[in-house]
């Protein structure tokens, strides 16, 4: 049977370059794989950006977003009987920020999907930099516990490089305060250790570790389910042909991020035309704006949040975009 992994974790958090990593470490074992894209916008940009791993090696394929929580589980096993026909040694699946966990684990054990599948491990990313989880509101606590629960390995993303060195046990003792909280509100009856934690330059990842991620399993968890899936106020807007002087996008970003009139934006993600025929690749939350850049894209930008106000968001858009094409959804 094929052994699906799953890669989970808050919006933000470094999932899809964490998932690059991993799925370039089967492919230089000489694997065949299949990465799925799970999310509920209508604009995918982690695949855009993932595009570079397709291969005679590499199959990726992406589940629709835009519907109610029944249509996107119709959607998720259909594209996995997909997958299931075909022969693959490894399946990587990254879902979209706002996720029910038990929804993947239902879905492997119904037919035919449980002659074909089977569970590998469940790997967290946990931000390292972000402010305290305890802070955000009850549902966004209750993603972070619910998405971590059942993992075997969680794997620090974005943590200050000194104190990684100098002071790695401060780091790991912050993110168990609040994930173990966290688990303690929905009643998950599990408490992380630091055992369970990596916190590691992710360029230093050896064969060891990666061979540590695909043999880490998972661990079955019960917890009380203190929100359904359509519960979440999740708004998400795309903001289409844009064009920032490559400069001036890191004050945008922080303009809106620290605008309260803009509403509570939970990420800022996408890709601008920068200079030298290369696209700048954003993923930006309060605590921390990502730019990096790479050879191909489209110019979107993503912002989902909520009691979004569209109005105050464009106007730090379009007092710095020089594309007259420019349009929103």
């Amino acid at each position: 049977m094929t052994k699906i992994d799953l890669i989970t974790g808050m919006l933000g958090a470094g999932k899809t370059t964490f998932l690059k990593k991993y799925a370039n470490y089967w492919m230089k074992q000489g694997r065949k794989i299949a990465i799925l894209e799970n999310d509920f916008g209508a604009v995918n940009i982690d695949r855009m950006l993932l595009q570079d791993l397709q291969s005679e090696h590499c199959q990726i394929e992406m589940i629709s977003g835009g519907c109610d929580a029944d249509c996107h589980k119709r959607r998720f096993k259909t594209q996995l009987i997909t997958l299931g026909m075909q022969q693959f040694d490894r399946i990587l699946i990254e879902p979209s920020g706002v996720f029910d966990m038990d929804e993947f684990f239902d879905l492997l054990y119904e037919s035919p999907l449980d002659r074909w599948f089977t569970a590998g491990s469940v790997l967290g990313i946990v931000d390292g930099s972000a402010e305290r989880i305890n802070s955000n509101s009850e549902q966004m606590r209750y993603l972070f516990a619910s998405e971590l629960a059942c993992c075997n390995q969680l794997i620090v993303s974005k943590a200050d490089p000194e104190q990684m060195q100098k002071n790695p046990d401060a780091i790991a003792e912050r993110i168990l305060r609040e994930l173990n909280h966290a688990l303690a509100e929905i009643q998950a009856g599990r408490m992380f250790q630091k055992t369970h934690l990596l916190i590691k330059n992710w360029e230093d990842f050896t064969v060891q570790d990666y061979e540590n991620f695909a043999s880490a399993g998972y661990t079955p968890v019960n917890y009380v389910k203190k929100f359904h899936i359509d519960d979440f106020e999740n708004e998400v807007h795309y903001f289409l042909h844009v064009c920032i002087p490559e400069q001036e996008i890191p004050e945008m970003l922080t303009d809106i991020l620290q605008d309260p009139a803009c509403g509570e934006i939970y990420r800022i993600k996408g890709a601008l035309p920068g200079n030298s025929k290369k696209w700048i690749k954003i993923n930006a939350v309060r605590e921390k704006i990502e730019i990096s850049t790479v050879l191909d894209a489209q110019s979107v930008l993503i912002i989902n949040g909520q009691d979004l106000n569209l109005d105050a968001i464009q106007r730090h858009i379009t007092k710095r975009n020089t594309d007259p094409e420019y349009q929103f959804i």
